[in-house]
């Protein structure tokens, strides 16, 4: 599933290219792709019509595209398109006369005849859905009422590293509240959004702390260290288009990243640490993987899986 680098990539793709223009019209050709949009597609469709994109937005793995309605201003706007990507969405644009991918499943146009946005998703997991926005809970108290709001949907989803609204201090007093895995804090959206299973396991190797160290061991200069760490790996990754392991994911004109080529644990079992030579090893981990360098990140005496 993307992580947070490369649903901002597509972000900033669709800030480039479907900001500021006004759809024409919108055609839903699966239902399942608008499953959330309870009203159903043809209610999707007919609500998109007029509407205007404002600067499109994300928290985490979530993106979603303000609407402002016709005649309205941007402070006025109080509903959005909110897109979840899921294992294998795709949101391209490109020349609306290119011929459709088998696996289309909403289009819309412009009035202005340039590119079309295309939403593709091969396995179906990913969804589109029209909704509200409301304020923005996790914004820091003297600024909540300037902040941007977000999609109701998503209101309980913590803000991410990347994002102004982060708290550090806020974040270093849940992680001992939750007495947890610090890997499983990382992943918990509650807590921090937008860190997946690569770069956890990244962010925790150029930290030196195991997966499995209890969160509340941990001092503020090391949950410091950890997130300045994760900021590091999803600015590098940023930088270079996100990580793509799969020809999936893909930026809005459809080209891969490349940040798999520098990672650093993730996906390199028995290879040398890129630090100290040590075989990284691989652990299962709530069904998936964990990456770590047994020397550099010790296993905790206590441990918390």
């Amino acid at each position: 599933m993307p992580e947070l680098p490369e649903v901002e990539v597509v972000r900033r793709g669709l800030e480039r290219h479907v900001a500021g223009r006004t759809i024409r019209s919108a055609e839903v050709l699966h239902p399942r792709a608008v499953r959330r949009h309870l009203s159903g597609p043809d209610d999707f469709a007919a609500r998109l019509a007029g509407r205007t994109v404002d600067v499109p937005r994300r928290r985490g793995k979530y993106l979603w595209l303000p609407l402002i309605g016709p005649g309205s201003a941007p402070e006025d706007a109080g509903e959005a398109l909110l897109a979840h990507l899921g294992m294998s969405g795709q949101l391209l644009v490109g020349d609306p006369d290119r011929a459709p991918d088998k696996h289309l499943r909403v289009r819309i146009v412009f009035d202005d005849d340039g590119h079309d946005l295309r939403f593709v998703d091969q396995r179906t997991f990913g969804h589109l859905m029209l909704t509200g926005l409301v304020p923005d809970a996790f914004a820091p108290p003297p600024e909540r009422a300037k902040a941007a709001p977000v999609p109701e949907p998503i209101a309980h989803i913590a803000a991410d590293p990347l994002e102004d609204a982060f708290d550090d201090e806020a974040f270093y007093r849940a992680l001992h509240r939750r007495r947890t895995g610090v890997k499983r804090a990382l992943l918990d959206q509650s807590l921090i959004s937008g860190v997946g299973n690569i770069y956890a396991d990244e962010a925790l190797w150029r930290a030196r702390l195991h997966w499995a160290r209890p969160t509340e061991t941990l001092t503020r200069a090391e949950v410091r260290r950890l997130l300045e760490a994760a900021r590091e790996v999803m600015a590098a990754a940023l930088a270079v288009g996100g990580t793509s392991f799969d020809s999936l994911y893909v930026n809005v004109n459809g080209e891969s990243g490349y940040f798999d080529r520098s990672l650093d644990v993730y996906g390199r079992r028995d290879e040398p640490c890129r630090r100290c030579g040590s075989p990284i090893r691989r652990d299962a981990f709530m069904n998936r993987s964990s990456y770590s360098c047994p020397k550099c990140q010790p296993r905790p005496r206590r441990a918390r899986y």
